[in-house]
């Protein structure tokens, strides 16, 4: 057992204690999202502004308010997947199995000869297995109860991708499932990072999955008013700080990101993406679905991951935005960065939003978008914010306006923000610190 541990002192910050803090890196990542199911193809997208988002093909759509998503794009579970295992399993798990085989190939660890102890996972889902729930109550309503599934419950509940993650690669230490809405992905990584810092184990797989374009799934969102109804116009409906934003478009996909001691990540030469530096999280305590309109918690919990990394506000080069294209939030997170940054330094950092491109992944938002800041961070180029034709006089920081920036990136934070208040910040820092 290693002798180090956290201790955080009243305002956040950490400190050391028993030894030297473990640093943490990123020596993996595999993603399934509407831009491809290939590392470098997502990338590739997003730097040339690409957008996932169509016309819903999985259903027929036509009788709904809401007609398009970001299905996951090239996905083929045949390759992760026997036929009968898809069978037992939600698509939400397909996702999540599948980033992981890709996370774990890219890592380049030899699971045989690893402490499976010394190895766990944070995998969890917004929403579950949608997709099941809906397909199960029409056997249960038209053929009755005596013919539902036995593997109904496992095929829904939001922990499942950890737990065969966890079988699939043998890993028995830490192992549980975040599920905190939009915020799940982040807080996941977040908790990993933390398991890996204080010694619990030396390597956590770590992200989120979500599948929730079903007929309930958008039927739902579209009731609440939460998604765009750009329907004839779907590669151009994802819209973050754009005046005329009228909404989110569901995404779906999986992302999983390889966390590892970062001297032992070293030792084994291994391939180091960026190191996980700081982590905050808060609540709003406000409201079951809106944001505080003073963006109070969304700050606090920058706030926290700064700090928790040791740096200052002045050292963020770029946020990757949680910037979902909803009203409300994209004007509540442009106040909160002014009150963490500063207005003249939140006006001169690069602020975009993947979401243009990507749609909103719920749960796997936070893994997804963790991804894509350690791929920043490596190759010093921002993704744009596709689709800003507009500018919003209460969104006016710089958003990287349609078109991917090279810049010299050393700090960056991922904002994550859920249903029932939930905030997740995450920063991540350039070469292992």
């Amino acid at each position: 057992m290693h002798a180090i541990s956290s201790v955080f002192c009243i305002e956040g910050a950490r400190t050391e204690s028993e030894g030297v803090m473990r640093k943490v890196a990123i020596t993996g990542m595999g993603v399934v999202s509407p831009l491809g199911c290939d590392l470098d193809v997502f990338w590739d997208g997003l730097k040339n502004g690409v957008s996932g988002i169509g016309r819903i093909d999985r259903f027929d759509p036509e009788t709904f308010a809401v007609q398009i998503a970001g299905q996951a794009k090239d996905f083929n579970p045949d390759e992760f997947l026997s036929p009968k295992e898809q069978r037992r399993v939600d698509r939400f798990c397909w996702y999540a199995i599948a980033a992981a085989k890709m996370a774990m190939d890219d890592s380049g660890l030899d699971v045989s000869a690893e402490a499976p102890e010394r190895m766990g996972a944070i995998v969890g889902s917004g929403i579950g297995g949608l997709s099941t729930f809906e397909s199960q109550h029409s056997v249960l309503r038209d053929r009755g109860p005596s013919r539902c599934s036995p593997f109904v419950i496992p095929q829904m509940i939001s922990n499942m991708p950890a737990g065969l993650i966890a079988i699939e690669h043998n890993l028995k230490g830490p192992n549980y499932a975040a599920v905190s809405a939009c915020a799940t992905g982040a807080h996941g990584i977040g908790e990993a990072m933390r398991i890996i810092e204080r010694g619990d184990a030396d390597v956590m797989l770590a992200g989120g999955a979500e599948a929730a374009v079903t007929q309930m799934g958008i039927a739902g969102f579209a009731a609440m008013k939460a998604l765009s109804k750009r329907n004839d116009e779907p590669e151009r409906a994802s819209r973050p700080f754009d005046k005329d934003r009228d909404g989110f478009v569901m995404g779906e996909g999986a992302a999983i990101v390889v966390l590892e001691d970062m001297a032992r990540a070293k030792a084994r030469g291994a391939n180091i993406y960026c190191e996980v530096a700081g982590f905050g999280m808060t609540c709003d305590a406000y409201h079951v679905t809106a944001p505080a309109e003073t963006g109070e918690g969304a700050a606090r919990a920058m706030e926290l991951a700064i700090k928790d990394a040791g740096v200052e506000p002045a050292d963020v080069d770029y946020i990757n935005a949680h910037g979902t294209s909803t009203q409300l939030n994209d004007r509540v997170e442009t106040n909160a960065i002014k009150t963490v940054l500063g207005e003249d330094r939140a006006g001169k950092i690069m602020v975009s939003s993947t979401k243009s491109m990507t749609g909103h992944l719920l749960g796997a938002a936070g893994g997804v978008e963790s991804a894509i800041c350690a791929l920043a961070l490596r190759d010093g180029v921002v993704p744009p914010t596709i689709n800003y034709e507009t500018p919003d006089p209460d969104c006016d920081l710089d958003y990287v306006p349609n078109s991917a920036r090279e810049a010299e990136i050393n700090v960056c934070l991922n904002n994550s923000l859920g249903f029932g208040g939930h905030n997740a910040c995450l920063l991540f820092r350039r070469n292992g610190g």
